[in-house]
Parts: C-alpha cells; sequence; structure tokens
C-alpha cells in the first residue's frame, strides 16, 4: 500500500486509520485530554458564561504566504469566539480528506494547526477524520467546532449599537484575500504579502474594560463591507465610512486597482472591527494601538440615525452607496 499518500484504507476504522491518527493528528496535537481516546471528553468546569461556535475551512492553495490552511482554521475558531467576548479554551476537529492526498503535506498543515493552538492556549480535546473518494473532494476541508467562556453579564451585540457610536477596525484591510490570491500566482502577479491570520484574543480582551464597546466583528467572508451592511440592517440605522481613515496597505490597493477588487469586499483573518460610544473612540484606539497588532488600528466611520444603507465618503469629497455582496470576488479564501 502506498503509504506518501492518503487511501481509502486511511479511513475504514482499522490500522490505516489508527495509525495515521496516531502517527499524525495526536501526535502534534496530543494534550491530556485528547491523549485520552475516549469518544467523549470531559472538559473541566469553567467559570462564566460558556459559548460554542462551528465553522468550516476550505482555501485553496492550502498553504499560503503568513499560514496554512490548518492555522487558519485554528486562527478562525478562536476568532469567533474572541470578538464575542469569550475566551478560547477547546476545539473540536473533522477532517475531510481526499484519497491520493500526500501525507507529508497533511503533516505540515497539521503542524501549523498545532502551533496556532498552542499560540492561542486552546487545545484539540476531539477529533474526527474522514476519506472521501478521489474527485469527490477538494484535498482537504476542515471543520472545527470551538468552545470557550467569557464573564457573565457582558453586554455585547448588535442591539446595543446607538446614534452616534464609532467604529474602529484594528488594522489593515484585504491581506488575507490578496495574499492567497498571489499564492496561485494567477495573472502573472507574485507578491511577498502575507495573510494577517491571527489569533485576535489581545485586541478583544483589550476593549473588554470599556462600559462603551457595543460590538465586536472579525471581518472575514466578505471583507469590511459586508460586517458594515450585519450592522446597518440589524440596527436599522445608516453606517457612514471616511475611505481616507480605512487602513490599506499599498500592495493590496496596487493589485486591486490592476484587477478591479474592491479592498473593502476581500477577507480579513486577523482584524477586527469595534463599535464604541463615541466618547470611548480615543480610548479604544489607544489599547489597540498600545498592541502590536493594532497599531494600524483606525477610526473608519461612525453609526447615524437615517435609512439603513452603507455610505462611503470619497477621497475625492463625494459620497457613494456601497451594495452588498452579490459574486464571490476570490474563491475558497476561507
Amino acid at each position: 500500500m502506498d503509504d506518501t499518500h492518503i487511501s481509502l484504507a486511511h479511513g475504514n476504522g482499522g490500522r490505516c486509520m489508527r495509525e495515521l491518527i496516531e502517527t499524525l493528528f495526536a501526535r502534534h496535537l496530543g494534550n491530556p485530554l485528547l491523549d485520552l481516546r475516549t469518544d467523549a471528553a470531559a472538559l473541566p468546569p469553567l467559570d462564566g458564561e460558556l459559548m460554542v461556535t462551528t465553522d468550516g475551512f476550505t482555501v485553496e492553495p492550502l498553504e499560503f504566504p503568513g499560514g496554512t490552511i490548518g492555522s487558519l482554521a485554528v486562527h478562525g475558531t478562536v476568532n469567533d469566539l474572541a470578538v464575542s467576548g469569550a475566551v478560547p479554551h477547546y476545539l473540536a476537529l473533522s477532517a475531510f480528506i481526499e484519497e491520493g492526498f500526500e501525507i507529508k503535506l497533511l503533516e505540515r498543515i497539521v503542524v501549523s494547526m498545532a502551533a496556532a493552538a498552542r499560540d492561542a492556549n486552546v487545545a484539540v480535546v476531539a477529533g474526527d477524520t474522514k476519506v472521501v473518494r478521489r474527485g469527490e473532494g477538494g484535498g482537504l476541508y476542515l471543520s472545527i467546532t470551538g468552545i470557550g467562556v467569557r464573564k457573565k453579564n457582558l453586554r455585547l451585540g448588535l442591539q446595543h449599537v446607538k446614534d452616534g457610536d464609532a467604529i474602529l477596525v484594528s488594522g489593515p484591510v484585504g491581506d488575507h484575500g490578496i495574499a492567497v490570491m498571489l499564492a496561485r500566482e494567477q495573472f502573472g502577479l507574485h507578491g511577498k504579502l502575507l495573510s494577517d491570520a491571527a489569533s485576535v484574543l489581545p485586541l478583544t480582551q483589550a476593549l473588554l474594560l470599556l462600559d462603551g464597546l457595543r460590538f465586536m466583528r472579525d471581518p472575514t467572508r466578505g471583507g469590511l463591507a459586508t460586517v458594515m451592511h450585519e450592522i446597518s440592517h440589524a440596527s436599522k440605522m445608516q453606517v457612514r465610512l471616511n475611505q481616507l481613515a480605512i487602513p490599506v496597505r499599498d500592495e493590496v490597493f496596487a493589485v486591486c486597482e490592476m484587477l478591479g477588487y474592491d479592498p473593502l469586499y476581500l477577507a480579513c483573518e486577523g482584524r477586527v472591527v469595534a463599535i464604541v460610544s463615541e466618547a470611548q473612540a480615543d480610548e479604544a484606539l489607544n489599547c489597540w494601538r498600545a498592541l502590536p497588532q493594532g497599531e494600524q488600528a483606525a477610526l473608519i466611520g461612525s453609526v447615524k440615525a437615517g435609512r439603513a444603507e452603507v455610505v462611503l465618503e470619497t477621497e475625492l469629497g463625494g459620497e457613494r452607496i456601497l451594495p452588498e455582496l452579490e459574486d464571490d470576488p476570490l474563491p475558497r479564501i476561507c
């Protein structure tokens, strides 16, 4: 049997599957809870309000500058908990692997996943692998469920957004989307831009002491503009953005100009959008700018009473309505 690539035998429940789990997944992701090898993990008691999230991950290529689908899956799940005000603790992993997948590549992905989990101080405590027939999958898909805990009585959500509130972003937008596209070397383009994929927990925890914090979100699929539409629809108010205030790297802007993309709709994987009271906007910015990930944080707009829409105040002094995303500008980004 070819032991350099995944075969259907790696998913049949027998020796090959056991060896794959033991020598690859468990070897890199092992911890006292996972090493018990039970069908379900018994989690220690957590003090606070339990939070749970789940997400699926698919990206092309599976390895890109700044990460892999493995680290991306950990960061994405951790970040969903973090922007909800929770501290992530545990992850459960499901891996869907296509027959013929290279085992060395799979190990590199699991190693990157393990490193991301260690950095975020989370443990993979349960998991499952499935092998699908050649041609029935995209190489590798990952699904992760995350469990965290947040302080009781934390008031955080779109229902708390008020007229006049300020909108902040923790750093430049569009890095992940363009980094992945450049990794494909499409259109003859290449570059050194790294994905922003990272845990945003330090950024979110820094704002939780502010009583004027209303809402946080990580702008992944659909980018910053899609989060703005979510805010506008839920609050039934107008979102106004200042184009000149929105941080975009020169490399991202240049690629978008050449190919007709809008950086406001491109995925980020290590950024936070926050809404805070106008009175605490400067304090929130100072909190973020004191952190390495938040050095380029910016106040980019506000929420105003009025028609539920997203308005961009352009660099030329005019205004335009930002429409909701229709087509996916870059397939298989996250």
